[in-house]
């Protein structure tokens, strides 16, 4: 009684079954890619954002915040900047695409002066797209 052991091998020596070595070695180095590259996709200024009980909306790509902190510091992105540059980052971060929209999220404690002003600077350098940022509401008290 004589044993065969490699069953998949034919008159030439060839294997036929499939390496997965290779491409288990390619999904390890694409998840750590990834790992690494997420938190650098999402923005870093913490903003103490109110609740919102609207239903959560899908964004773009590569959205742009406006983000304004409790102690009233100005940032798109990460860059800080102030009032009076508003206008010009912007057009420099859209091209000049006003038909961009800028989500602008603004600490609770920011006040509603502080919040309407940049707002009206919004409109006057041409941006009507503005997009409320909140957190979503949960339904427990916080």
């Amino acid at each position: 009684m004589a044993m065969h052991f490699n069953e998949d091998i034919d008159s030439d020596g060839e294997m036929h079954d499939i390496n997965v070595t290779p491409f288990i070695d390619v999904m390890l180095v694409l998840l750590i890619i990834f790992m690494v590259a997420a938190p650098l996709a999402t923005v870093d200024i913490r903003v103490d954002l109110p609740n919102s009980s609207a239903p959560a909306q899908p964004r773009p790509d590569k959205p742009l915040y406006l983000s304004v902190k409790g102690d009233q510091q100005l940032f798109i992105g990460a860059e800080p900047i102030t009032l009076q540059t508003l206008a010009q980052t912007l057009n420099q971060q859209t091209q000049g695409n006003k038909e961009t929209t800028i989500f602008f999220q603004a600490d609770k404690h920011v006040d509603y002066e502080t919040v309407m002003s940049v707002m009206d600077n919004l409109r006057k350098a041409g941006y009507f797209k503005v997009g409320l940022v909140g957190v979503e509401h949960t339904g427990q008290k916080n």
